[in-house]
């Protein structure tokens, strides 16, 4: 089986029924890594299992934390999951960031942030992507999450301090598109 095949399975498995909007907003974020796939060359099925299982640690079952990037970088450990899909998981979305205004980096630190192309594309991914499943502007999609959580929410301030870092993060993953002569549709 496939690590894409694999990563589609666990990931609808704990996803699909208890958190539908959840599978299909990664479910989109996983089209998305297919549009992105020249921006990471041969680690195009590492990206698009990435990409699948970023939000797994959502799931009510796999709940250690509450914190869902440690939560599914745990899980998918304890299923011997790939070492450098562990760390993307952990790390998507500038995951760091959160982890530090909830007093729980120290945590994280086991898990390393590539900081490459994979890592970037997989931030990509995600905020390109609604809560639906749908393509979305990176700038829009930073308002929804301020929208959705509220202006004293620990997620809004979070999406405020990461947001250099993520649209930087995006910038790289379009200039190695272009770079590559990779077409990407949105």
């Amino acid at each position: 089986m496939s690590l894409v095949t694999w990563a589609y399975e666990i990931s609808e498995q704990t996803l699909a029924v208890p958190l539908p909007r959840r599978w299909a907003h990664v479910q989109g974020v996983a089209l998305k890594a297919r549009t992105f796939a020249g921006a990471v060359g041969d680690d195009a099925e590492l990206l698009e299992a990435a990409a699948v299982l970023h939000d797994v640690g959502y799931a009510p079952d796999l709940a250690r934390t509450g914190f869902h990037p440690l939560d599914g970088a745990y899980f998918l450990q304890s299923v011997d999951a790939p070492r450098r899909l562990v760390h993307l998981v952990a790390h998507h979305s500038c995951a760091i960031r959160e982890a530090r205004l909830r007093g729980i980096n120290e945590e994280l630190a086991p898990f390393l942030d590539e900081e490459g192309p994979v890592r970037d594309a997989l931030w990509a991914c995600d905020l390109t992507t609604t809560p639906d499943g749908t393509p979305t502007e990176f700038v829009d999609r930073v308002a929804e999450i301020k929208a959705r959580y509220g202006p004293d929410d620990l997620v809004t301030t979070f999406i405020e301090e990461a947001t250099p870092d993520l649209g930087a993060a995006i910038g790289r993953t379009y200039e190695r598109l272009r770079t590559r002569g990779a077409h990407q549709s949105m």
